[in-house]
């Protein structure tokens, strides 16, 4: 017998107790938190990525559009500016929907959830709407990134619903966790 991973006397009392205060990296709770974790990191990228090409796309429609400033015209023309108050503004929508996925709640690891929660079945129903999330960001982000600013303002009805329906998949998620 080799002694390759001998952990000795003190390392069993280790482990010991830090399996003797419940956590057991096996069990399908901790597995099914980890994946929740990974899900929503997933769809934080995805809607980063987003965010940053609808910016991008803002500034490359601000140098393109927006006039240089004259004596006569001081002003860029309205219409130029509600274009670029509408990528601002899908910009910002994005991000607060990132804020709200990356914080997320997911159940408590506490003895009171345990006793009057079904932790495995809730963190199941969590991870469906997950993939779901997964899915609406990958379109999401395929809608924006790699885009030209006009073709993002044209197709600005559509981006709207893809913002909603995360929104109200993000609300359904929180109604699991109630």
């Amino acid at each position: 017998m080799t002694d390759f991973y001998d952990v000795g006397p003190l390392g069993e009392i280790a482990i010991n107790l830090f399996h003797g205060y419940g956590y057991n990296f096996y069990r399908d709770e901790n597995q099914l938190r980890a994946d929740d974790q990974k899900a929503r990191t997933v769809v934080c990228e995805l809607l980063g990525r987003a965010r940053k090409a609808v910016s991008g796309a803002e500034g490359l429609f601000r140098r393109e559009h927006i006039p240089t400033p004259t004596r006569a015209n001081p002003f860029p023309p309205p219409e130029i500016l509600a274009s670029v108050r509408q990528l601002e503004s899908l910009s910002q929508a994005i991000g607060g929907i990132e804020g709200q996925v990356r914080h997320a709640p997911v159940p408590e690891n506490d003895r009171m959830t345990q006793r009057y929660r079904e932790e495995v079945a809730t963190l199941i129903a969590l991870a469906e709407k997950d993939k779901m999330l997964i899915g609406q960001a990958a379109t999401l982000c395929a809608l924006v990134e790699s885009k030209a600013p006009d073709a993002i303002l044209a197709g600005l009805a559509e981006i709207s619903e893809g913002l909603t329906a995360i929104t109200m998949t993000l609300t359904e998620r929180r109604l699991l966790t109630l």
